[in-house]
């Protein structure tokens, strides 16, 4: 195949995989997005704080469940092939994610309800974890040695951008409501859930157009593919190393700068900065937009310096930096002291111009 055959099929592999990817993020993200008003939906009134740690421990059970997905669907990937698991993971991510939207509240069936949604929750976790894997791994069984980094970083923007669709979709649905109506047991807030079915139709037509990985085809046909990928990972000691270099040495420290950037921030913004929900949206909104070209930057490095480096300078540069940002956004974000100012300001002006000699000011 000529080069630009080569590009224009790994322009399509890589278009195919990220736009799937983000949208099973989107449909990810949304839960976490809207804890609070989920959190009044589907527990019993009376203890606020209570409902909203259950509805976060929710969100959570989804991350909990991430590495068994990708355990699972790994292995279904290994036996059925990339592009079967793509649609099995794409349409169990967003037939959860729909059918959360479709839940009536606790008001109506009870206990029921916030069962039904860890149920489904843990499905969403389930599918990610086999979804985002298998995306790098499809792009990367596609793309040249030399040229790795550069192209799986693609997927890395999709849980970046994953979010900001989902911020923009609530944003948009928020500000053309009043608050008791997005608020409302069958309100706006259930409204990105459903629009989730779109977005998921578009990526399954797409990706029923894709091919198989030619590397796993080749593996597949020399009989050369894993027979019990667990088994090997774990009972043979070199892999086993690298199970927990890959574990604790990569992903787990890359966890904690993602998820304290993406979301804790969020959390930060409104509960101790005391922005308001668009305020905070709007401010992340931003700074996903300024952050994501790094991404594919990053990944281009990569295949110059090696991946190591990069993780490291990453890790070295959240350490020294977020306690600062986040001290600069307390204290920059008080708008009582703002308007502090602004009256203290506005007398001192007053007075001077009372005062003999001084300007009145117009």
């Amino acid at each position: 195949m000529s080069k630009k055959g080569e590009g224009s099929v790994i322009t399509r592999v890589i278009a195919a995989s990220s736009l799937g990817t983000m949208i099973e993020w989107y449909d990810f993200y949304i839960f976490g997005m809207l804890a609070k008003t989920i959190s009044t939906e589907f527990f019993p009134e009376g203890n606020a704080t209570a409902a909203l740690l259950s509805t976060l421990a929710i969100f959570a059970a989804g991350f909990i469940v991430r590495p068994f997905g990708a355990l699972v669907f790994g292995r279904l990937g290994d036996i059925f092939g990339r592009k079967s698991t793509f649609l099995l993971t794409l349409v169990l991510m967003g037939g959860s994610t729909f059918l959360i939207g479709l839940v009536p509240g606790y008001k109506t069936i009870g206990l029921a309800a916030p069962l039904l949604v860890l149920l489904l929750r843990l499905i969403q976790g389930l599918a990610l974890g086999g979804e985002y894997g298998g995306a790098a791994t499809y792009v990367a069984e596609h793309a040249p040695a030399n040229r790795r980094g550069y192209f799986t970083s693609w997927i890395q923007t999709t849980a970046t951008l994953g979010l900001f669709l989902a911020l923009g979709v609530i944003m948009l649905v928020k500000m053309n409501m009043s608050d008791a109506a997005f608020n409302s047991e069958w309100g706006g807030w259930r409204y990105p859930f459903w629009f989730s079915i779109l977005l998921v139709g578009v990526s399954v037509y797409i990706r029923m157009k894709m091919e198989e990985s030619p590397l796993f085809s080749k593996l597949k046909s020399e009989g050369k593919t894993a027979k019990n990928p667990l088994k090997e990972s774990f009972s043979n000691k070199a892999n086993f190393k690298m199970v927990l270099l890959a574990l604790f040495g990569a992903v787990m420290g890359q966890g904690v700068v993602w998820y304290t950037g993406q979301f804790y921030a969020q959390s930060f913004l409104e509960t101790k900065a005391m922005l308001d929900f668009e305020q905070s949206r709007t401010i992340m909104l931003w700074a996903i937009l300024f952050a994501t070209p790094f991404f594919i930057f990053f990944g281009w490095l990569s295949d110059k310096i090696g991946r190591k480096w990069i993780m490291l300078l990453g890790m070295l540069i959240a350490i020294l930096t977020y306690r600062p940002i986040f001290s600069y956004l307390l204290e920059n974000s008080d708008t009582k002291a703002w308007q502090g100012q602004a009256i203290t300001s506005g007398a001192v002006e007053i007075t001077k111009g009372l005062l003999p000699g001084m300007p009145a000011i117009h």
